[in-house]
């Protein structure tokens, strides 16, 4: 699709640590924007945050007019976005919200790009597109491309999810109890259930009533809706003392044989794939490995001998990234190449 001039962008939630990200990660890509405006709640009205080699100053969300604005990228909690994107829509400006507020409505598409850009089709439904969880983003761009090979089955997984998953006070808090222990103190949390410091907590937000947390059943259902309904998903969710980067060690069954070999070959030929996998000290992405990188980095491929077409392995990426503001950003590009210039010539 050819452009002559670029949209109005909204960024909401430019203060936080995802807004932030979001500003980068659109001057980093050259998105076809003419003007960007950074929009936060009223204690942020006039801060300065960082787009490109310019300042902007936050403005007001309360009172902030979308008519014109033609695309807004929200990451300002799901209460917030429960009140405003909807009036965003309103004004026939694109929404991608970041939040868990309309992942789960039905008529609400729910995409990550490397898999289903096809459902992009639904966003004239209501106008509003949402990012799915950080956690089951990573772990789909690793196993689309082998869905493509073998049909899956069955996935078991656990992840070993970083503090900035609960925002800048998650890593404030890691940082300040971590101080704390080298002078014989303590520091009760608040932002975590238990002391994160030198510790590895299996519980993100709220327990269900069957047991798992909200964070597990947000990986089966996300699962399901972006990728197949017929996948069965059991997950434990686990916050670990890192300040970026979610790690998952994933565990996958096949309906047919996927051998070890074929599955690295296919992963390395995948967009936002990347594969190291080699079988010595180091031959592996960490979590610190991953920070400032797009990509979805797969490590530790080998076969599952307890089942008859099993896979396991190893994949890290950085939450704020790739989970979180790049695939906003990706999903404003892919609407830009397939429906955004449509939408606003039938809007106006």
């Amino acid at each position: 699709m050819e452009k002559t001039m670029g949209y109005k962008v909204a960024v909401v939630g430019a203060s936080g640590a995802v807004g932030a990200e979001m500003l980068a990660i659109l001057a980093e890509r050259n998105f076809p924007a003419d003007d960007v405006v950074a929009l936060a709640s009223s204690r942020s009205i006039g801060r300065e945050v960082s787009f490109g080699d310019n300042n902007l100053k936050c403005q007001d969300l309360e009172t902030f007019d979308f008519k014109g604005t033609e695309l807004a990228l929200f990451s300002p909690g799901a209460s917030v976005s429960n009140i405003h994107a909807p009036r965003a829509a309103a004004a026939d400006c694109i929404v991608i919200d970041n939040t868990s507020r309309f992942r789960y409505d039905e008529d609400i598409p729910l995409v990550v790009p490397e898999v289903n850009p096809h459902h992009l089709e639904m966003f004239e439904n209501r106008y509003i597109i949402s990012n799915p969880n950080c956690s089951t983003i990573q772990m789909l761009v690793a196993l689309k491309p082998l869905y493509d090979l073998a049909p899956i089955k069955r996935i078991v997984v656990a992840t070993y999810q970083a503090t900035g998953g609960a925002g800048k006070k998650g890593m404030d808090e890691l940082f300040d109890q971590t101080k704390k222990k080298y002078t014989n103190e303590t520091l009760p949390p608040e932002v975590f259930q238990k002391e994160i410091a030198f510790n590895c907590i299996p519980h993100i937000d709220v327990f269900m009533e069957d047991g798992s947390t909200k964070e597990e059943w947000k990986m089966v259902t996300e699962t399901q809706k972006i990728l197949d309904p017929a996948i069965k998903v059991h997950a434990t969710c686990v916050r670990v003392p890192v300040f970026v980067g979610h790690a998952e060690a994933v565990n996958v069954e096949f309906e047919s044989a996927l051998s070890e070999d074929d599955a690295r070959d296919q992963l390395r030929e995948s967009d936002g794939v990347v594969v190291l996998d080699e079988r010595e000290p180091g031959g592996y992405i960490t979590q610190k490995d991953c920070v400032g990188e797009d990509g979805v980095f797969v490590s530790r491929i080998r076969r599952d001998l307890t089942v008859d077409h099993g896979l396991g392995m190893w994949v890290v990426s950085d939450n704020l990234r790739k989970g979180a503001a790049l695939n906003a950003v990706q999903i404003a590009e892919e609407m830009d190449r397939r429906h955004l210039k449509g939408a606003l010539d039938k809007a106006s």
